[in-house]
């Protein structure tokens, strides 16, 4: 299939009740760089606005009940993976700015180093960085053998009385 614009052919669009708020915040968590905002006459609500974050680009608006365009309120079904070149600097970044910590930096069976936080506007990132090249068939391999160690521990707490 051929591109229809320059544009990506796929970008997430967040809407956030306070976006004006949530376009800072990724600029100082994420490092995004605003392109342009288009922002309503009177009421400063923001109908469009893009970010970039290393190439890829973010779209956001404000909230606009009154054509049935509701943001995240609380914990959002979105969850949002970006690719850093240092997981551990890019959450230490993310958590100064205010994001909520939900898992530490981990090297993955998959052979990412992944890190996870919240945002203050309820979504939900995923840090990823490469640290080794699999297969897709050596990453089932690694799966498989990770599912069967999480079933050998439960069963084993289940034999001891524990849940």
């Amino acid at each position: 299939m051929e591109a229809l614009t320059d544009d990506p052919a796929l970008s997430p669009r967040l809407v956030v009740k306070k976006c004006e708020e949530a376009l800072e915040f990724y600029r100082r968590a994420l490092g995004a760089e605003e392109r342009y905002r288009l922002v309503e006459k009177g009421t400063g609500r923001i109908g469009h606005a893009e970010m970039t974050i290393y190439g890829s680009v973010l779209m956001l608006s404000s909230e606009y009940p009154e054509m049935g365009i509701l943001g995240s309120d609380g914990k959002s079904p979105v969850r949002l993976h970006l690719m850093v070149p240092d997981v551990d600097a890019a959450l230490e970044r993310a958590r100064a700015a205010g994001a909520t910590v939900i898992r530490p930096p981990t090297d993955e069976f998959y052979g990412h180093r992944a890190a996870v936080f919240d945002d203050p506007y309820g979504f939900n990132w995923m840090l990823g960085q490469e640290k080794e090249k699999l297969s897709p068939q050596e990453m089932q391999r690694r799966y498989d053998a990770l599912m069967d160690g999480m079933a050998g521990k439960k069963a084993g707490r289940a034999e001891a009385g524990g849940t």
